[in-house]
């Protein structure tokens, strides 16, 4: 019998050393102490009578050894969850998950979602980063996040990868621009006024700026913004004309402060995906992401 020669403490921080690189990384992540951390994987190394990782000044690197073993290490973690799940007892699971979410997410539907993964797997905490994609992207591939809720594209391919929907981009005025344009402008009509959009680098930017130069256009009129949640009330106060995805003006245009203009041209819909290494992460972090494609899901109803 096993009995109690190894824990699941144990594999845990062997584990997160060897996926954040240090000992001092992975107690952050455990949120415990480095020496407990380097005391965990010594008692380890012990009960089982090997070597599991090359301690060098500043950083570690696996064992021939221990490289066969982490494959095992993840499993036995990931089947103690799967227990749990079993068992109905997700409350058991005291961990914390690192989200990272677009504004868009976080103006419409993250809320719905905390509170539906809190109902889930109320012992897990969320520590939250709301960025632009590209930001986000960087933060899943260097490991400072287990999930990211963003758009496409992506610097990388990771096993998991949820669509989660699109999202359509609208033209926005005040009821006063649109009595001067009319509710079915031209393109030119539009470029008579400040374009108050999505930062310089977003796909929808770089496609709009591309319409520009085709039409000769002022790409000067366009107002790059890093925040969506800032683009709106600039919109509202008549301080130009707003492309903005349709979930984030959609309660202005209902209660008559904007209108949606009909244009011939909008970008390339948002494309949301949920995202993680599934070669890493915990189940409940896998079990996140189906929960965001169902509340997605019922916020586009």
């Amino acid at each position: 019998m096993i009995k109690s020669q190894f824990s699941l403490k144990q594999l845990e921080a062997f584990v997160q050393v060897v996926d954040t690189g240090t000992f001092r990384k992975a107690a952050a992540v455990l949120g415990t102490t480095q020496p407990n951390v380097s005391a965990r994987i010594s008692s380890l190394e012990k009960s089982l009578d090997v070597v599991l990782l090359h301690r060098d000044a500043g950083s570690v690197r696996l064992t021939e050894v221990g490289t066969t073993l982490v494959a095992a290490a993840r499993q036995v973690i990931w089947s103690g969850e799967a227990l749990l799940e079993q068992a109905k007892r997700q409350d058991l699971i005291k961990e914390r998950l690192r989200l990272g979410v677009t504004e868009l997410i976080a103006c419409t539907w993250l809320h719905d979602f905390l509170r539906a993964f809190k109902k889930s797997y109320p012992s897990v905490n969320v520590e939250l980063q709301v960025d632009l994609s590209r930001e986000i992207d960087r933060s899943l591939a260097s490991g400072q996040i287990d999930l990211a809720i963003q758009t496409a594209p992506f610097s990388a391919e990771l096993g998991g990868n949820a669509p989660l929907g699109s999202y359509r981009y609208v033209w926005v005025a005040t009821p006063e621009i649109v009595q001067r344009i009319g509710e079915k402008p031209a393109m030119a009509d539009l470029f008579g006024h400040s374009i108050l959009t999505h930062a310089r680098h977003t796909k929808a930017s770089r496609e709009l700026a591309d319409y520009a130069d085709l039409n000769d256009l002022s790409k000067d009129q366009i107002v790059h913004s890093n925040s969506l949640a800032s683009c709106l009330p600039m919109a509202v106060d008549g301080m130009g004309i707003a492309l903005l995805p349709r979930q984030i003006v959609s309660e202005s245009v209902s209660l008559g402060r904007l209108v949606e203009l009909q244009c011939d041209w909008i970008p390339s819909d948002l494309e949301v995906y949920a995202r993680f290494d599934d070669k890493r992460v915990p189940r409940f972090v896998q079990r996140a992401s189906e929960i965001a494609h169902t509340i997605a899901a019922e916020t586009r109803r």
